[in-house]
């Protein structure tokens, strides 16, 4: 399979630095692969969004010379094909419908397991769950290495939410089977959802991509850099320097040093690029 590699924004805020990170981690091993490198805004989280940071965020990596090679997918005009996978699962009685609210999970821990402790409530709407078997989800990520995770600690998951939107775990699979993703570079922050990702790409069918997850840039208090937490936006009118400080992050302080624009020093840092040699732990920019 010929490589084809993404970065999938949530437009929740500014491109951040470490988002920043993961778009030119994602740009760099698709390059040095010789591969397609696409974008995919995941917009279907309304109570989240912040209006205008879609085109905000694709007007910043183009600004940085992170340009995807074919037309952006946009997740809010998606719908119906996470509809078609959501009645599959529901067909084949892999869903179930659940009324359990967060405070009649929390003696649990929040984790959903086996029967609802919910009575089903027909005058409002469920959500529905994937109910999740006693198996072990084993894959190798190219940074942090083989990763087993039994996938009945996290519970039994949400696809289709309340609202009756689809949940991200169902759309993220169905959209790399889609754009035919066939290597997932991405912060390590998303470690944790890929086992419930490749379980649901075996119910359904789909191809399981291979997966590389990038160590995480932390704030001076070492916490994740988030739009939550008011991380500083990049800075679109002079790139260079967040992205020499984004490249030397991922092991490239030297590359392109006497390029003058964004685009001359990716393709330069692209020919020194080795995904296999970054470093698994998360670290202060």
């Amino acid at each position: 399979m010929s490589y084809r590699g993404r970065f999938a924004p949530s437009p929740t805020g500014a491109l951040h630095f470490g988002s920043l990170v993961a778009a030119v981690g994602s740009w760099l091993a698709a390059r040095a692969a010789g591969g397609t490198w696409l974008v995919r805004i995941e917009d279907i989280d309304p109570p989240r969004e912040v209006p205008g940071s879609a085109q905000d965020i694709l007007a910043t990596l183009a600004a940085f010379g992170l340009e995807a090679d074919e037309p952006v997918v946009y997740q809010s005009r998606r719908a119906a094909a996470y509809g078609t996978a959501f009645e599959t699962l529901q067909r084949q009685g892999l869903v179930f419908p659940c009324w359990c609210s967060r405070a009649d999970l929390e003696p649990a821990g929040g984790v959903h397991r086996g029967a609802c402790v919910a009575t089903p409530d027909s005058s409002r709407q469920p959500a529905w769950r994937v109910r999740v078997p006693d198996v072990e989800i084993v894959f190798d990520d190219a940074i942090a290495g083989v990763q087993t995770h039994a996938l009945s600690a996290d519970g039994d998951f949400v696809v289709r939410r309340v609202e009756g939107w689809y949940a991200y775990q169902l759309a993220v699979v169905v959209d790399d089977a889609f754009q035919g993703i066939s290597d997932v570079v991405r912060g390590a922050d998303l470690l944790e959802s890929t086992p419930r990702q490749i379980f649901l790409q075996r119910l359904l069918g789909l191809p399981t991509p291979r997966y590389a997850h990038l160590p995480l840039v932390l704030d001076a208090d070492g916490r994740k850099l988030s739009k939550q937490d008011r991380a500083l936006p990049v800075e679109r009118a002079e790139p260079l320097p967040a992205l020499r400080a984004a490249l030397a992050f991922l092991g490239l302080a030297d590359a392109g040093r006497d390029c003058m624009d964004a685009s001359s020093l990716l393709r330069a840092a692209a020919a020194h690029f080795e995904l296999g040699q970054l470093r698994a732990h998360a670290a202060t920019r």
